[in-house]
């Protein structure tokens, strides 16, 4: 399943130095195969990812989108080593979350990622100015020292545009250029992975695409790697790959990339895919059920170079009544076999084909004994007009 658009403005994506030198093989930065997460309380039990998979590679910038509810927060929350998942597998630059020690994940947490939370209370100490803030950051990681600190606080804060902020604490800071700040103090620490949790969810529209295009800048000239959690639509203009949560497992993919037509000139692309696991599961988008009536058993045909889709027996027999009561199939004598669907090569099995006949001969009785009864209701009122007369 595939679908492409072009976006209005959507920026062209660009590919960092690392990104580009990175082997195929590669170890991926993020790796999360058959992720479960279930919450237990009062004996009732909840299953925030139900076998979730994800692969980030060293380098990308991937955002994360679903509903309220999807499991993209809890997600966060694990590979941030603030939870730890119930089963299944989760490595974040090399390191087992599931098995990670105590010791382990306070160096993960200092050293290895930098996260970036939504509400700015819980990224900076209001009674700090923002140079204070990354350095503070710096201190208790112990990381860099003296002018080697001074020099790493000024680059980071130039680098997200800042700078001239340097020594304002955050309430005389808008929400923008506080996010930014928050950014340079989750990068402190040259960590492998930012985790961002809706950087943008308390901002504007005009102020959003600001900071996303900072973290941008940053993912291209640091090279590190980014994975943004949002509900935002327009984060997904901003990045190359997006990732869509549906009931605690990805569902669909959108990847955007440039191309030439046929007229020379450049356009942006975003070509949308399902997940399948390993197992051969997949999500259909709720759009394309709707549409074919797809629900309960579905009828599937494989091809030379694809796999068909069909509604099942009570689903397409709904949708052509909706359709055109009317056109709907009539009631006809049993043959011992249906047509498979288009582009199917097995003929049905047998069980199924002798209830279908059933179900068409049953239908076929009712017709003509309705019409018998119709046929002597007539018969008896044209002899007593007769007597009448």
């Amino acid at each position: 399943m595939t679908s492409t658009e072009t976006p209005a403005h959507s920026p062209e994506p660009t590919t960092n130095a690392s990104t580009a030198m990175l082997a195929p093989d590669a170890e991926p930065h993020i790796l999360c195969t058959d992720l479960v997460r279930i919450f237990s309380a009062d004996g009732v039990e909840v299953q925030a990812l139900q076998g979730l998979n994800l692969r980030v590679d060293p380098g990308e910038m991937v955002a994360v989108v679903g509903a309220s509810g999807s499991g993209k927060s809890t997600l966060l929350t694990i590979l941030s080593g603030l939870d730890t998942a119930t089963a299944g597998v989760a490595r974040v630059a090399g390191h087992d979350l599931l098995s990670m020690g105590g010791r382990e994940r306070v160096a993960y947490q200092r050293h290895t990622v930098g996260f970036v939370w939504q509400q700015t209370s819980r990224n900076l100490l209001p009674y700090l100015t923002a140079a204070e803030n990354v350095a503070l950051a710096m201190n208790v990681a112990g990381t860099l020292r003296g002018a080697a600190r001074a020099t790493r606080v000024d680059e980071l804060l130039g680098l997200l545009d800042v700078g001239e902020m340097r020594d304002r604490r955050p309430g005389e800071l808008s929400g923008g250029q506080q996010q930014r700040v928050a950014i340079a103090v989750a990068l402190a620490n040259s960590p492998q992975v930012l985790l961002a949790d809706e950087p943008t969810g308390e901002l504007d529209e005009s102020t959003s695409a600001a900071v996303l295009e900072a973290m941008r800048a940053v993912n291209d000239e640091l090279g590190v790697t980014t994975l943004i959690v949002t509900h935002d639509p327009t984060v997904s203009g901003h990045v190359r790959r997006t990732v869509q949560i549906r009931d605690g497992r990805t569902s669909t993919e959108v990847l955007r990339s440039t191309r030439l037509d046929e007229f020379g000139e450049e356009q942006h692309v975003a070509e949308e895919f399902a997940v399948l696991d390993r197992v051969g599961r997949l999500q259909l988008p709720h759009d394309f059920m709707q549409s074919l009536e797809l629900r309960d058993r579905v009828r599937l045909a494989l091809e030379a170079d694809h796999v068909g889709v069909w509604p099942g027996d009570e689903g397409r027999a709904d949708a052509a009544a909706r359709r055109s009561p009317e056109a709907a199939p009539q009631p006809t004598a049993p043959t011992g076999s249906e047509p498979a669907p288009p582009g199917g090569s097995d003929a049905p099995d047998a069980a199924a084909t002798s209830r279908r006949a059933r179900r068409a001969a049953e239908r076929a009785a009712e017709a003509s004994a309705a019409a018998d009864a119709s046929a002597g209701t007539d018969t008896s009122a044209g002899t007593e007009t007769k007597d009448e007369r």
